[in-house]
């Protein structure tokens, strides 16, 4: 007699942590979404899951409402519980348990995902801040502003990136990303500039690269996200950005620039560490809008007669 549904979805998440490389916060949310598919289809055989029923799912999944206000989940919300389903099917046919093929899983459409990036004027007003304090904190606050837009570096890798991980006679490190992968990111010499100042600066005996540094409290783990998200948000805001501006929006900064600049959407994948070029292409419509511009400031014949010479 073949596994339960249960006990598959068990072996799937441990595939996922073993096999895959997947983070703690993945699994987490992997085993979320399997169990409230399990739950509403009420753990039915892998052979069981059928068309019908995933079609059914997604029209729950679409009706479904949550939270304080109630509202029905966002299409992005409704994909993840798809993705996570669509996963464990692959992994079934993986692992020659028969089921559901997992083609036959389709995501909601969704509107493109608004990129909130910084112009350059705003970016040098948002570098600029810390220059206006004093201190360590403000030494360090530049560095990690720096490093963002010089790298294109997530949150996640950043807080975990230690010492020893840089090499500040170089102009490059390596950093383990998203499913455990490594690449190369790049210091600008700005960028260098300020992590030397900070790094000489340091007296503490932690490990990592960017810590709190607050007396009263000391850490020896690095910054945590949240920490490193309102140390950006106080910058944008002291330098009169209304956007909402977050780690993330120095990344989305990083991938602009080198688009406008000219690099092509291959080298900007694998300098940001997407598996897929789906993913780098939600700043081809950000750089699309902005050449349009640049076609109607400069272009000479734009909104001009211009007689047509038959000679």
């Amino acid at each position: 007699m073949g596994k339960s549904l249960n006990e598959s979805m068990a072996d799937f998440l441990e595939y996922l942590e073993v096999e895959r490389g997947r983070s703690e916060l993945t699994i987490r949310n992997y085993d979320f979404y399997l169990k409230r598919f399990a739950k509403w289809a009420r753990s039915p055989a892998p052979n069981k899951i059928t068309d019908d029923m995933v079609r059914k799912y997604r029209l729950w999944l679409n009706r479904l409402e949550e939270g304080r206000d109630m509202a029905t989940l966002k299409k992005s919300t409704q994909n993840y519980h798809l993705i996570a389903l669509r996963s464990f099917l692959k992994y079934l046919s993986r692992v020659d348990v028969l089921s559901l093929s997992p083609e036959k899983i389709e995501l909601a459409k969704q509107d493109m995902r608004q990129v909130e990036f910084l112009e350059a004027e705003e970016l040098d007003r948002l570098l600029a801040g810390p220059l206006k304090r004093e201190g360590l904190l403000a030494v360090r606050d530049k560095a990690i502003l720096e490093l963002l837009f010089s790298t294109g570096l997530r949150v996640s890798e950043l807080t975990h990136l230690k010492i020893e991980n840089i090499n500040l006679k170089r102009d490059e490190f390596t950093v383990r990303g998203k499913g455990g992968k490594l690449r190369a990111v790049f210091l600008s010499s700005t960028a260098k500039d300020a992590l030397k100042t900070y790094l000489a600066a340091r007296r503490d005996a932690s490990p990592f690269l960017f810590v709190s540094h607050d007396r009263a409290h000391l850490h020896k783990e690095g910054l945590t996200p949240r920490s490193l998200q309102r140390i950006v948000e106080r910058y944008a805001k002291e330098a009169g950005i209304t956007k909402h501006i977050t780690p993330h929006s120095l990344r989305h900064t990083f991938a602009t620039d080198l688009l406008m600049n000219g690099a092509d959407i291959r080298s900007v994948q694998s300098l940001l560490g997407h598996a897929s070029i789906t993913t780098t292409q939600i700043y081809t419509h950000v750089t699309n809008n902005q050449m349009k511009d640049v076609h109607k400031k400069f272009h000479r014949r734009h909104g001009r007669d211009v007689p047509i010479d038959n000679g």
